[in-house]
């Protein structure tokens, strides 16, 4: 055999390989193939043989058509293709049905949660469940509706926002799997599919001519300017882009991709998404029956039809759309909407109304829907179906145990306020509910994020409870940073425009930390599978007047021992600082006791645990906002309880001061001592370094 070999290009140019080079190319050419287990095939057999017994008892009329329970819960609006199209495919095939949202905000509403819901109810009755983030389509924005096109949206913010939607859906559908269980609805373990995808991750490597060549080419101009939306955008709005023009044939090619890959025969939208969904069905159609290759052609029959509908417009008691874009959002962000405003929302819902949300964003069956309505008619002022309602809607959000903790409160029952949490448990499991209370978005000043490790950035960040801690958590690869994967820090490119990857965490210098920012602003973290930290860069002049701390920031452990002595009086004494005049004047007491111990000391030596006064005032000035108990009424109750929480506070510093005295004391007499045996031992070496004043001081010469 040869040594060489010769290639020929797909441009017919001739190319000389050798051995080695040659099988490398052809090995990366082969397709990578996965092994599938005996065992998985066999569930796969027994799935499908169930599937076709449960068709024909939905045919006989034993059970009941998921589509007639859809119906019937008011979730279908407008039809795109025939509804027995629709009965027949869904009740022959398991097949797949997708939900997309584009990430224009940094967080979920309401209004997303409504065409969520059919999608997870096909998915505890069996079917393949896809939820779509339009990191790539987000770049252009939906104009379906508008009459302004959107302003453009950033890197930092679109990758911020990808983030925030990605792990608040992940939870969501983890809340889905708790319902099924608790409505009896037995999942199939092998057989139940469900994903959560970003297009980003198709149009990053997505060729531009295989989409005019395949696409666009069926496409006709005409009916696309005949469309609603086009023709008002032209007539009453700013204009039609072109990349506004061909938004829906990105949609289409979204749902091309996962009709072809994932099985995917069911879009189900927002009520204003009629008319994308209707350009998918004939994109698809145009693509598998232009397909060039037999082998990969598609037939034209049932199983290879895509439907779709939408689901209802969500409006408030005025008739108002609830939308990030109407001003009147309620949003699945706990730190944008709390959890106690969420279920009061849902519990200011009107009577005439109440029935069919129930209907639409509970997994409640129908006969409990209509005991809880009975009920509620024998006594409408005690709101029973409100409660039954919100309850429902803050557990698939936010989990059971926040949904009865708030219910609880505006029942006027004992109970803690909003869970929040400040930093990664360690003293427990890290749930996804969890990590729900634990704030994505921070701020960091740029000394920290510039000029510190990697490990004080965790610490400081939350996700570690030391330097140390950090420090094991990179050397064991348990955090993660949003960037290119398999890339070293050194040389890393970050992550791709619309994009969301991580990579693990390792120990490398603090200026390779700026090849991970995002517009040279923002930074993603991430340790286990939930918690998330998207830290934005700041000027530390910016940081220093905002009046927060991190955890390890220098010069702040004396103004922490106070701020936190603080809290804890003035909750423990249950006491409001709302008036400014009480607010100014326990913030003035404290910055007396925060510089006494300065004003004390002698020596004119900087001390590693004071900030400035005003630094420090500032610090327990932002503090205070967190504090959210209902105290005394009367203004000489407060002040009362004021003095009586500074006391406390008070002592707490005096005693700690005398802990640290007495450590200073212990130290100094341990330095002092050290000092007099180094100048013992100097004094020693010296007088043995002298030359004997009897000894004769000769200089050696050497003589040839």
């Amino acid at each position: 055999m040869t040594l060489g070999s010769t290639l020929r290009s797909g441009h017919g140019a001739a190319s000389t390989l050798c051995r080695r080079c040659l099988l490398r190319s052809l090995a990366s050419r082969r397709e990578q193939i996965r092994p599938i287990a005996t065992s998985f095939l066999k569930t796969q057999r027994e799935a499908e043989k169930r599937w076709e017994e449960r068709a024909q008892l939905i045919e006989q009329g034993k059970i009941p058509h998921l589509w007639d329970v859809l119906k019937d819960r008011g979730y279908v609006k407008d039809i795109a293709g025939t509804e027995e199209q629709i009965r027949e495919l869904m009740r022959k095939k398991r097949i797949g049905a997708y939900v997309g949202i584009d990430p224009t905000a940094p967080s979920l509403h309401v209004g997303h949660l409504l065409p969520l819901m059919p999608l997870f109810w096909m998915y505890i009755h069996g079917y393949r469940a896809i939820s779509v983030i339009g990191g790539a389509t987000a770049k252009v924005g939906d104009p379906t509706d508008r009459l302004q096109s959107r302003e453009p949206i950033t890197k930092a913010d679109i990758t911020m926002n990808i983030t925030k939607m990605h792990y608040q859906l992940k939870r969501i559908w983890l809340n889905v799997e708790k319902q099924t269980e608790r409505f009896g609805y037995k999942k199939e373990p092998r057989v139940w599919s469900r994903a959560l995808v970003n297009n980003s991750q198709w149009y990053n490597s997505l060729r531009f001519i295989e989409v005019v060549d395949r696409l666009f080419k069926g496409m006709r101009l005409g009916p696309m300017l005949s469309r609603e939306t086009v023709k008002r955008k032209m007539e009453k709005g700013d204009g039609m882009s072109l990349d506004e023009f061909v938004y829906p044939l990105m949609q289409a090619w979204d749902w091309w991709h996962m009709f072809e890959k994932l099985g995917v025969r069911m879009q189900i939208g927002g009520s204003d998404q009629y008319g994308n969904i209707v350009s998918g069905i004939e994109s698809i159609k145009y693509i598998r029956d232009s397909e060039r290759h037999v082998m990969s052609k598609m037939p034209d029959d049932l199983f290879h039809t895509p439907v779709g509908f939408t689901v209802p417009l969500l409006t408030d008691s005025s008739g108002a759309k609830f939308g990030k874009s109407s001003g009147n959002a309620v949003w699945l962000d706990q730190f944008m909407t709390s959890t106690f405003d969420l279920y009061g929302y849902f519990m200011r819902r009107p009577d005439a109304d109440v029935e069919k949300l129930l209907k639409l964003f509970t997994f409640l069956p129908l006969e409990e829907i209509n005991k809880i309505m009975e009920e509620h008619n024998q006594d409408p002022s005690k709101r029973h179906a409100q409660h039954a309602l919100a309850y429902e809607v803050v557990a698939l959000i936010h989990g059971p145990e926040e949904a009865k903790n708030t219910q609880d409160r505006h029942r006027g029952l004992f109970s803690k306020g909003d869970t929040v949490v400040s930093s990664f448990p360690e003293d427990r499991p890290p749930t996804a509910n969890m990590a729900s209370a634990f704030q994505v978005d921070i701020k960091l000043p740029e000394s920290l994020i510039l000029g510190k490790s990697i490990s004080r950035i965790l610490y400081a960040a939350g996700l570690a409870d030391s330097t140390s801690d950090a420090t094991r958590l990179t050397q064991h690869q348990g955090a993660y940073i949003a960037g290119a994967p398999g890339q070293p820090a050194a040389v890393n490119k970050g992550i791709s425009y619309g994009d969301l990857t991580f990579t693990p965490i390792k120990t490398w210098f603090p200026a390779d930390t700026k090849n991970f920012l995002i517009d040279g602003k923002l930074l993603i973290l991430r340790r286990g599978k939930h918690f998330i930290r998207i830290i934005e860069m700041i000027s530390d002049k910016e940081w220093e007047e905002s009046g927060m701390m991190y955890p390890g920031e220098p010069g702040t452990g004396r103004v922490r021992l106070l701020r936190d002595a603080l809290v804890r009086a003035l909750q423990d004494g249950n006491v409001e600082v709302d008036d400014p005049e009480l607010k100014e004047k326990l913030l003035d007491k404290a910055e007396i006791i925060y510089a006494a111990k300065k004003m004390q000391t002698k020596l004119q030596i900087p001390d590693p645990h004071h900030v400035q006064n005003n630094r420090a005032r500032q610090i327990l000035q932002q503090s205070l906002r967190f504090v959210q108990q209902t105290g005394p009424r009367s203004a000489k109750d407060k002040t009362a309880a004021i003095d009586e929480v500074l006391g406390r506070a008070q002592l707490e510093m005096e005693s700690q001061d005398a802990k640290q005295s007495k450590k200073d004391t212990k130290q100094s007499k341990k330095d002092a001592k050290q000092s007099k045996k180094d100048a013992e031992q100097s004094k020693k070496d010296k007088n043995n370094s002298e030359p004997e004043k009897n000894k004769p001081n000769f200089t050696r010469i050497r003589v040839d």
